[in-house]
């Protein structure tokens, strides 16, 4: 039987780690002669990302699937934005990927008929710098994206608009003007663009990104035909690789809790205090691994989530010190940042916690709506549990995200759509009215956004079953890779 073996390079970024991760485990127990290695570049970008990558080496992998830690290059600044800091550090990693792709390479010809044959690249789009080494071993490579297929084909828009309409995109973060993209149905404000699209020192990576993408094997992206479909047809007129849908790929219930707590006793409490909830009656505010907000912005979530009055479970992170760019830490005592007798008068329907087993918590039964980030992990993990979300976005390409939620698919409510905070500074305070109107909003029990989702959410579930949709499409994508 002929074994292959398919190397992962993700990112080392929160979402994007998972998507890879996860993406490996999807391939390896889908068809036993694929054995998978996923490469993790160092240093990573936050706190939060060293410690998941470490919690894996603790977890069950699949077999014939491992987690390689690649030497750290503590030269490399993660938090360098003068500087592409993505696309640096990958060059530097080129060695060290080269080094283990060789072994792997060296013992297939060694032993051809026990050890699995290379078979290609699995690259994140924000790497595709290291595409040359498939060239070299002369193997395919993919892309594989943590985002949807909107935003694949937002990429091959800006590209083209800024390669053959000469458009400076810098100019579009504070203008009023809407474009016309291939991948939504709606006209999308411009200042809704991608944060990395609006600094002209990391605008190069995103287009150089974008023009890579039509090189590649095929495109892998998190997400499902019957979510995306427009976008998807969009990106089928035969001018880019094969698209394969392959989602949702979420974290498994059970092993995020390695993640933000050394103590398992966190988790223990945070479900047994959601176990004592009536069904759907509780909000769940969580703003992924680097969402944190001033003192006067927690004020106003606060006096919302009072004067609203539904039962409430806050993951509340402390930001760093202003000008650092660095991820949130915990609060020692929450009284220093909450309002005076906050905790006191919502002890009976509230909860604040400093980590969230976001899984989990989205699939408890006691789970009515989640306010987030719109980050595109979690996107698909409150869809996947029937979970209606109140949009608040604040960087990356999540605002992006929060369109295509709202306008473009109806599977959330605003909160706000163009909220946008700089990560080493505080964005524009959201009043607690407006908080406490998308609060109400994602509660409505009988609205018909709840009713999409739950719908979707079935949807999502059928995609991955036999025969489904992001079935057929792995099943396609294992007999192309098997083929070379």
């Amino acid at each position: 039987m002929k074994k292959v073996e398919v190397v992962f390079i993700p990112l080392p970024a929160m979402g994007h780690v998972i998507a890879a991760v996860e993406m490996a485990k999807l391939f390896v127990e889908s068809d036993d002669r694929i054995s998978a290695s996923v490469l993790m570049m160092k240093p990573a970008l936050d706190s939060t990302t060293t410690k998941y990558t470490e919690s894996l080496t603790a977890l069950t992998l699949p077999h014939r699937m491992r987690v390689v830690d690649l030497p750290s290059l503590e030269h490399t600044d993660v938090r360098n934005t003068s500087t592409s800091w993505m696309a640096s550090l990958a060059e530097a990693q080129k060695p060290h990927v080269k080094e283990f792709v060789s072994k792997i390479k060296a013992q297939s010809e060694l032993s051809p008929h026990d050890s699995p044959q290379l078979a290609g690249f699995v690259l994140d789009t924000f790497v595709l710098g290291m595409h040359d080494l498939a060239a070299e071993f002369g193997v395919p490579w993919y892309v594989f994206s943590a985002s949807g297929a909107a935003f694949i084909g937002l990429m091959l828009y800006l590209q083209a608009l800024h390669d053959e309409q000469k458009a400076d995109l810098t100019e579009y973060k504070d203008s009023d003007a809407e474009l016309e993209i291939p991948s939504l149905v709606n006209r999308l404000p411009a200042k809704l663009l991608p944060s990395m699209v609006f600094k002209r020192e990391s605008l190069p990576h995103f287009l150089g990104a974008a023009r890579r993408l039509k090189h590649a094997r095929g495109i892998l992206i998190n997400t499902f035909k019957e979510l995306e479909s427009h976008a998807i047809n969009s990106l089928s007129n035969g001018e880019i690789p094969p698209v394969y849908p392959l989602g949702p790929i979420v974290r498994c219930k059970g092993n995020s809790y390695d993640v933000g707590s050394n103590n398992i006793n966190d988790y223990k409490e945070i479900m047994q205090w959601l176990d004592d909830q009536p069904p759907c009656s509780v909000v769940f505010l969580c703003f992924g691994s680097w969402g944190s907000f001033s003192v006067d912005q927690v004020k106003e979530i606060a006096y919302a989530l009072e004067q609203c009055g539904h039962r409430f479970l806050w993951c509340l992170r402390k930001p760093p010190s202003t000008g650092k760019i660095e991820s949130p830490s915990d609060y020692v005592n929450f009284q220093e940042i909450l309002p005076e007798g906050f905790l006191d008068r919502s002890v009976k329907i509230g909860k604040v916690i400093k980590w969230a087993p976001q899984v989990e918590i989205l699939g408890h039964k006691a789970i009515g709506g989640f306010v987030s980030h719109c980050g595109w992990n979690s996107t698909l993990e409150s869809i996947l549990s029937g979970v209606p979300v109140a949009t608040w976005p604040l960087y990356g390409e999540q605002q992006f995200n929060a369109f295509e939620l709202v306008i473009e698919l109806g599977l959330a409510v605003e909160i706000k759509i163009d909220s946008r905070r700089d990560l080493s500074k505080d964005g524009i305070i959201v009043s607690s009215d407006d908080i406490k109107r998308g609060l109400k909003l994602v509660m409505e029990p009988d609205n018909e956004t709840r009713k999409k989702v739950k719908e979707m959410s079935q949807l999502s579930r059928k995609a991955l079953m036999e025969d489904g949709s992001s079935y057929s499409a792995l099943a396609h994508l294992i007999e192309d890779i098997m083929g070379n």
